[in-house]
Parts: C-alpha cells; sequence; structure tokens
C-alpha cells in the first residue's frame, strides 16, 4: 500500500510538471501577441499622460501665535506637555487640530468660493471659476434653470437660494475628496501647511491663499470678539459722559451769565449755577475713570487678538505632477503584456472546457 501511495504522487508530480511545461510552452508560442500588447499598452499610457492635464499643488504655511496664552499658564502647560505630561487646558475650539478642521468646514470653504479674484481682467468668484475649469455649464446645458445661475463675488448670503446652495455644496464634496489638505508636520509647533491641487494652476494658487484668509479673519474675530464688544461698549459711554459733561460745562457758563452782578442777598439766584457746577465735577470724575478704563480695553483687544504670520505663500509657477516618460513606459508595458497573458489563459480555458 506504500508503494502504491509513493508510485500516485510521483504519477500527480510528473502530470504537475508536464501540464507546467504546456503551459509555458503555449504561452511562449504567443510571444508575438504579448509583445504587441506590451508595445500597445505602453504607447496608449504614455500618450495618456501627454493628453491628461497636469496637477498643480499651492502650499501655503503660516504660524500662530496667541500673546494671551504666551506666557503664564499657558508657558507652564506648554512646558509640562513637552515633557510628556497631559496636564490638560489644552483644547479649545481653536486648538491645532480643530483648527485643521475649521479649514475642511463647508462654511469656510463656501465663503471663499464666494470671494473675489481677478482672471484676465475679469472680477468673478472662486465658484465661477471652478464650475468653468471642470465644464459644469457644459453638462448643465440640457437644464436652462441651472444653467443661468450665476455666483457672483461677495453676494450677500441672503441672495443665496436653494439652488446656488445645492451647487456649492457639490462644489464641496468635489473639493473635499483630494483637492485640498491641511496639516500639522508636528504637534509641538504651531506651523498649519496647507496644499490646494488643481488642474488649473491659478485656481489652486487663488483658492489656498483666499482660504487662509477667510479661516484667518474668522479665527482672529472670533478670539477677539468680547475684548472688542468691551471696548466699543465703553468708547460710547466715554462719547456719551463727554457730551453730558460739555453740556454742563455750558449750563454752568449761563448761570453764571445770568447772575452777573447780583445782589448778594439773592444767593437763591446762584443755585443753577452750584448744580451744573456739581454736575461738571461728576461728570468730570465719570470721564477721567471710563477714558481709563477704555485705554486699558484697548490693550486688552491687542493681547487677546492673535497674531497670523504667512511664512510661506504658493509662487507661480506651482510645482506641478505629471507622470514620465519612463513611467508611462514600464506601466504600459506591463499591463498591456499583463492583460494579454490574462486574455490567453482565459480563452485556453474556455477551449478545453468545450472540448470535454
Amino acid at each position: 500500500m506504500e508503494n502504491i501511495g509513493i508510485e500516485n504522487e510521483e504519477i500527480s508530480l510528473k502530470e504537475l510538471i508536464h501540464k507546467a511545461k504546456q503551459w509555458y510552452e503555449y504561452v511562449l508560442s504567443k510571444w508575438k501577441i504579448i509583445v504587441l500588447s506590451s508595445i500597445i499598452g505602453a504607447v496608449i499610457i504614455l500618450a495618456y499622460s501627454y493628453i491628461k492635464k497636469p496637477i498643480y499643488t499651492a502650499t501655503l504655511t503660516f504660524a500662530l501665535e496667541d500673546e494671551k496664552g504666551a506666557g503664564g499658564l499657558g508657558g507652564a502647560l506648554g512646558l509640562a506637555n513637552s515633557f510628556g505630561l497631559d496636564v490638560g487646558g489644552g483644547g479649545g475650539i481653536f486648538s491645532s487640530s480643530n483648527l485643521t478642521e475649521l479649514f475642511k468646514s463647508r462654511t469656510m470653504v463656501q465663503k471663499t468660493l464666494l470671494s473675489q479674484v481677478n482672471v484676465n481682467g475679469k472680477v468673478i468668484s472662486l465658484a465661477e471659476m471652478f464650475i468653468e475649469n471642470n465644464g459644469w455649464r457644459k453638462k448643465w446645458s440640457d437644464e436652462p434653470k441651472i444653467s443661468s445661475i450665476q455666483f457672483l463675488p461677495n453676494v450677500d448670503e441672503k441672495k443665496i437660494t436653494r439652488e446656488h446652495d445645492s451647487i456649492l455644496g457639490l462644489i464641496y464634496v468635489d473639493l473635499s475628496k483630494s483637492d485640498f489638505t491641511v496639516y500639522q508636520k508636528d504637534k509641538k509647533v504651531s506651523i498649519i501647511t496647507m496644499d490646494v491641487s488643481s488642474k488649473n494652476e491659478l485656481f489652486a494658487k487663488y483658492f489656498c491663499e483666499a482660504l487662509a484668509r477667510q479661516v484667518g479673519k474668522f479665527y482672529v474675530d472670533t478670539k477677539s470678539k468680547k475684548a472688542r464688544m468691551n471696548m466699543l461698549i465703553l468708547e460710547r459711554q466715554v462719547d456719551s459722559v463727554r457730551g453730558e459733561l460739555n453740556g454742563a460745562i455750558t449750563g454752568v457758563a449761563v448761570a453764571n451769565d445770568n447772575t452777573f452782578n447780583l445782589n448778594p442777598a439773592l444767593n437763591v439766584r446762584r443755585a443753577p449755577s452750584a448744580r451744573r457746577q456739581v454736575d461738571v465735577q461728576a461728570n468730570t470724575a465719570i470721564l477721567t475713570e471710563l477714558v481709563k478704563q477704555s485705554e486699558l480695553a484697548k490693550v486688552t483687544l491687542r493681547k487677546e487678538t492673535p497674531l497670523i504670520q504667512v511664512i510661506d505663500r504658493p509662487i507661480l509657477p506651482l510645482p506641478k505632477q505629471r507622470m514620465g516618460k519612463i513611467k508611462a513606459i514600464f506601466l504600459g508595458t506591463f499591463l498591456g503584456a499583463f492583460l494579454s497573458l490574462v486574455i490567453l489563459i482565459l480563452k485556453r480555458i474556455a477551449k478545453q472546457l468545450n472540448s470535454l
């Protein structure tokens, strides 16, 4: 029984080697087809690499400096984090991770798309530029209601209709797939990098810069909103008290004019002047304190306002990505040979099955 098992294994091994030899001879006999397919594949991929438009990438880096958190508790937390200690207090809406997500938010992207740019002497919005670059107007030729929609630069948000919002949503989805990325290379460094890719060189540059401006403005306005509101309230109070003080001073002068050369026995006539004098003194004291508080509020606003410093801006010509000749030839040759082999093998297997 053992001898029979060994003989069967030898027979099966011989059959396997024989079949492999047959397949090898079959593939070798079709070398002309495989070589021709490789050449055709190389030509197709090489032609595609020339026809396909290159992808331009605009890169912008900027640093965030918040004077409020530069020292004191912020410095202590930063020192603790550098030693790997998580003591909290580093979160917030504008932490580095949240800020990168803010760049990708639909609100920021939509406001950026509605900002104006100058293209060949024509002022248009970035949304219109995107639609023209991607040929969406031609696709909408059968739908007059959509094709007639225009995106004016810096349009009032109240004038944005449902159709406008729908198209902006499509643009946002298209951009979010792979057209722009925001990342932080090192968490210990407050430097953020943004890459915007597009087949249109100018759109990549304009969108990258406009998005950075939009997010920067929102960041600064939000961080300093409370301090700015406090300063504006104090300024209105200063103007109001100053007006009251000027009125009181004028009232003292009028009362003094009315009591000029007044009989000393008629002191009651001097009461209005005395009352106005008290108003002058009170308003003077109030105004002095308000002016002091107003100046302190201005200093606080400057401290609360973060500094956004752009380090590198996208400069034309932008770096572009295009498949090289050698890579295209190698890839085309491989794909052509592989596909021809698959087709030949499947064809022979189908032929063998039909003959059974």
